[in-house]
């Protein structure tokens, strides 16, 4: 009998991460490389593992994932997002802790365009009174 993989999409700000959750021993790669060495940063490292500490199952499941777009912050944000709504696929047991926690919610914050006539998004060119 096959292993059962769950598969579900994380997202934040322009990354995009695919992730495939499985039965396993806590293997973690990314694009084909190992978590650490990939991400690089020990922050977003504990950032993407938040929700297998949070329901205890960091050496449960074997995850593999495939990552685009944006910087390192956004594609450690879409991986923890993909990463909760996967454990939930598996084990729906763990609803109420990855709610509480807020790893269910997409964060919405995206980059605002730069409008025409302007220098950027917000900033204006200085008034001139005269």
């Amino acid at each position: 009998m096959a292993k059962e993989v769950m598969h579900t999409v994380g997202r934040r700000k322009s990354s995009i991460a695919r992730v495939f959750l499985s039965e396993g021993k806590g293997k973690f790669t990314v694009n084909g490389k190992e978590l650490s060495d990939y991400l690089q940063r020990g922050s977003l490292t504990l950032l993407v593992k938040q929700p297998l500490e949070v329901t205890n199952t960091a050496d449960k499941y074997d995850i593999k994932s495939n990552v685009k777009g944006g910087g390192t912050a956004g594609q450690a944000g879409a991986l923890r997002l993909g990463i909760a709504r996967a454990i939930l696929l598996h084990d729906e047991s763990h609803k109420k802790v990855l709610k509480a926690g807020g790893f269910l919610t997409r964060d919405p914050r995206e980059k605002e365009r730069k409008k025409y006539g302007q220098p950027g998004a917000r900033k204006k060119f200085q008034f001139s009174k005269r």
